[in-house]
Parts: structure tokens; sequence; C-alpha cells
């Protein structure tokens, strides 16, 4: 598959046959392997069921209350925060061959995330006071991280952070990748192939961040001759799809530009190298961004 920014920027659309449905990722239409991921919105009072399958789940709320009843437990209660930017988030993980209903107690939108997996796992409810809150990065290139499932968590390949960028900063920089499978000499792994979705909230309507998505020499679709090098205007409810390639993301000066990184591949984790030519920024941080933590 030839990748341009016209097909890894994925807009909001109007589904008139799903009207609750804001963004839909298939493996089918990204041309990958692993993720399937949905952002949908209900009334107080909705439901939406689904069945797993062979695959792994993640629910996570953006906004809005939900309860969720399955064959593998019930749970309330799950959000609370008015939107993304006041508080991090309830992630709801279900192993494979669950059945699950999730209904709206106060209106809003969540994220659902799932990959084929032939593993089980226990059900597990992250909540926001489990969540570690870290600050990475110095200067415009601050960051906030929320590790809603980081790696080494006990499911079998889904990774989701939460990412927040002030206006005029930078983030996911130095550019990195994680698109070939590579351990050293003791098996300690240095980079994962790993696909990985970023789905975009900005704090206000007209606000936006730029990505770009580039190859380098060592990813596969490079070598294959069919390179990437795309950059793309994200709005509110956008999301980029990132096969392969080096991804910065820049936010748009006086807005706060939220993602929510959804990963899956070879490995549970975040395992990823620089671009070597920009990786040399790290030595210069002075300060952190004041603007961080958010909360």
């Amino acid at each position: 598959m030839q990748y341009t920014a016209e097909n890894i920027l994925v807009k909001p659309g109007l589904f008139s046959e799903d009207p609750d449905l804001i963004v839909s990722i298939t493996p089918e239409k990204a041309g990958w392997e692993y993720i399937s991921f949905q952002v949908r919105r209900l009334a107080a009072g909705s439901n939406w069921s689904f069945e797993t399958g062979e695959n792994e789940l993640v629910v996570v709320n953006l906004s809005g209350r939900y309860t969720v009843s399955s064959n593998r437990g019930q749970w309330s209660g799950i959000g609370g925060r008015k939107d993304v930017f006041q508080g991090a988030a309830h992630a709801l993980y279900l192993p494979r061959q669950s059945e699950l209903t999730i209904t709206a107690e106060q209106s809003g939108e969540f994220a659902v995330a799932w990959a084929p997996t032939d593993q089980d796992h226990d059900p597990w409810l992250i909540k926001p006071e489990d969540v570690a809150i870290s600050v990475r990065g110095g200067d415009n290139v601050t960051r906030q991280i929320n590790d809603l499932l980081p790696s080494d968590s006990p499911v079998h390949r889904l990774v989701l952070v939460e990412v927040y960028t002030p206006g005029g900063n930078w983030s996911s920089y130095p550019p990195h990748k994680h698109d070939i499978h590579l351990e050293d000499d003791d098996g300690s792994l240095i980079e994962a192939d790993l696909e990985e979705v970023y789905f975009y909230k900005i704090d206000k309507p007209e606000g936006y961040a730029y990505q770009r998505v580039y190859t380098g020499e060592t990813s596969p679709l490079h070598k294959a001759g069919h390179p990437i090098d795309a950059l793309v205007r994200a709005e509110n409810n956008c999301a980029v799809l990132v096969p392969e390639g080096y991804h910065p993301v820049v936010s748009a000066p006086g807005y706060t530009t939220y993602y929510l990184n959804v990963l899956a591949g070879s490995a549970q984790t975040l395992a990823n190298q620089d671009d070597p030519k920009y990786t040399w920024v790290k030595e210069t941080y002075k300060h952190k961004d004041s603007r961080l933590p958010l909360y």
C-alpha cells in the first residue's frame, strides 16, 4: 500500500447506518495487521454492544460516564471527566471472547481499540488514580504523558498513552520510529515493529496540529520502494495512521493538543529509535514548560 497525506489522515465522518460512530479505522482500510479503532458518542441512557471474538479490547472514556456489562463482569462509574483536558482517563481492558454492552450514565464520547490475540488475560479497570503521569522533554519539546496501558502491562499486544502538547510545542520529538523488530546480542529489545493510531482532540474547536510521517532507509516500506513522506493537518476528532516511520507532532500556538496513542505489534512495548539526525536536541533542553502538568 502506498501511504500519502490523503490516506494516513482519517477525518471524522457521518455514518448514516451508525450515527453514534465518529471515527472508524480497520486493518483493511489502514493496510496493516493488528489495530481496529473507533470513537463513539452515546446519549445518556443509550448503549452499544460488541463481541471481541479473537481480540483483546480496551475502552477509554473521553468524556461522559459509563457502565460496562459483560460476561467478564460489570463496572459502573467509568469516566466522569468533562473532556480530555480535565484529568486522566479510565481504561477498561477486556480479553478475547468477551461480550459487552456500554451504557451511558452521562452522555459523552469514548474510544475503543482492539487487536487479535491468542492469549487470555484477566479483565482490568485502570482508574485515573492508577495512571502514571509524567512531564517529558524540555523547552518547547515539553509534553505531558499519561500511561494508560504502558509497556509490560498484563495484556498481549495493546499499548495506550495520552499525550498533551501545549501551543507552540513539539511532541513525539526528536522524531522516533518503531517499524522493525530489533534485539541486541543478549536478547534485549532495541525496537519493536508497531502500528500506531494518533487520535486528536484540541482544546478549542478551531485549533489544529501538524504531524509529519516519514520513513528512513531501514523501514520495510522504504526498502520496498514505497517510502512515506506525508505532512497532515490534524483537527479535532481526526486520527492519523502511522504504519511505519518517524512521526513528530507540533501544536499550533494558542491551543493545547491532546492525542490518544494506540499501538500494537511485535511486542507489548514502546521500544523505539530516534532519527539519528535529530536526537542531539535532547541534550540542549534547559527548562520544563511551566504550563505542564495540566492537572
